[in-house]
């Protein structure tokens, strides 16, 4: 099983960082390479069991299951249903813990997923890099830090 794992600190609180990655559809409002994005079945973008549906900068189509999301804990967990990435058995948690130090929040991306053994350096990369570093440092310049 292959594991990706990207953090970083980002210079706004936690409450306002959430507010943002909270809901399940707003990909396109804090990342670069999102460009639409739709909850299937007009559910509730905070409903456990909605499935988002959107398109990349690139064209590529993604389908992902929101499988936990808590506020408590600053953290939501997502299964990829569809993907021209070649991945199965993907969940992902991105979770943000307040740094008491300045107000600001330590946010990390991880995901575990089953590939082709010999694409997993490739895929690893990719996602660690384009995915989730791109999303966070999206998140970041979007909420001035």
């Amino acid at each position: 099983m292959a594991r990706v794992y990207t953090s970083t600190v980002i210079a706004a609180p936690a409450d306002r960082v959430w507010s943002v990655v909270r809901d399940f559809n707003a990909l396109p409002a804090w990342t670069d390479f999102v460009v639409d994005s739709r909850i299937e079945e007009g559910l509730p973008s905070d409903k456990i069991g909605c499935v988002r549906a959107f398109r990349l900068e690139d064209g590529g189509f993604i389908r992902e299951k929101l499988l936990a999301l808590s506020d408590f804990d600053y953290s939501c967990s997502y299964a990829i249903l569809e993907s021209p990435m070649g991945v199965e058995n993907y969940i992902a948690t991105l979770r943000l813990i307040p740094v008491t130090d300045g107000g600001q929040t330590f946010a990390e991306w991880s995901a575990e997923f089953d590939c082709a053994p010999e694409r997993e350096d490739e895929l690893v990369e990719q996602i660690a890099t384009n995915v989730f570093l791109g999303g966070l440092t999206s998140l970041k310049s979007r909420l001035g830090g």
